[in-house]
């Protein structure tokens, strides 16, 4: 296992070295950021000047070298529309993306993993088909129509949770819920499939035969089987969700880092557009990483050299 993750951690820092190199091309192809600095009316002169402040007037190969030894010290500069550092700005955001995350993935991954077990040991039954129904009205509902709907009745009529804003629980229970639909509704129905397949194997006659409760041989057998699939659909939710939900951020005014990209590549704030695909392609490589973890212990006969 060490070797494994010695080998991932080098694959990571390639990793890491390839996006930093994208961000720059494209960094670079989206302006001259000397302009976007200065008023609009500013002379040549003086955007020359900033130019020349900035080490745009450098060979490229030199202004990339400065940018890779900014991005492994954390250093991405400052801010151009909030005059802050770059990376302490993403930084700021993350606990919140995180949080959300955390939460979203709380009420997902467990409900999502009963419902879809519940329906598999009853099959085409009245259950089943409920489930079934309900999965995928979940994986079908659009998330920015579910969140105002849920603003509207919690919020507004109700006057249960707050619409929106950024603190305890009762901020974060209606984002998770919306976030929380169709990543359920994915999971319940790859969990039913995955049931359906390991209860329909002979391991699970013999298991039966051999006097086993119903509970030990769907829980204690089965569904350890069955753990594959569901564990790589939960880390793609997992990922998607460290991404940022930007839609889910904005109606509920969450103030994580995916609003925060989409700002950013708006006001064309290329420090803070690349501190925050830094930040976020090390979280992705840490949540791959958590799921092939997650695989060797499902399944002890994966072994990671």
């Amino acid at each position: 296992m060490g070797r494994y993750l010695a080998r991932r951690l080098l694959h990571s820092v390639f990793v890491l070295v390839g996006i930093l190199i994208v961000v720059f091309i494209i960094g670079h192809g989206l302006g001259d950021p000397a302009k976007l600095i200065l008023p609009i009316d500013a002379s040549d002169e003086q955007i020359s000047a900033m130019r020349l402040k900035l080490g745009l007037e450098d060979p490229i190969p030199v202004q990339f070298a400065r940018f890779a030894i900014g991005a492994a010290t954390g250093d991405f500069g400052i801010s151009i529309a909030q005059n802050v550092s770059a990376a302490s700005l993403v930084l700021s955001r993350l606990p919140a993306t995180l949080y959300l995350t955390a939460v979203t993935m709380l009420i997902t991954v467990m409900p999502a993993i009963m419902l879809g077990t519940f329906a598999a040991t009853r099959p085409r039954s009245l259950a089943d088909r409920l489930v079934t129904v309900l999965s995928l009205a979940g994986v079908s509902v659009a998330s920015f129509w579910l969140g105002l709907v849920l603003i509207l009745i919690m919020a507004v009529e109700l006057r249960w949770l707050p619409s929106s804003g950024y603190g305890g629980v009762s901020y974060v229970i209606l984002p998770a819920l919306t976030l929380a639909v169709q990543p359920l509704g994915r999971l319940a129905q790859v969990t039913r499939s995955a049931m359906l397949d390991e209860l329909s194997r002979m391991y699970v006659t013999t298991s039966r035969s051999k006097g086993l409760t119903q509970r030990a041989v769907v829980y204690g057998h089965a569904l350890k089987n069955a753990a594959l699939p569901i564990i790589t659909l939960s880390g793609h939710e997992l990922v998607s969700l460290l991404n940022g939900a930007v839609v889910v951020e904005t109606i509920f005014a969450w103030p994580g880092v995916g609003i925060l990209l989409i700002d950013s590549i708006t006001k064309r704030d290329l420090p803070v557009v690349e501190a925050n695909v830094f930040v976020i392609s090390i979280l992705i490589m840490a949540a791959n990483l958590l799921v092939d973890l997650a695989y060797a212990y499902a399944n002890p006969r994966i072994v990671y050299r």
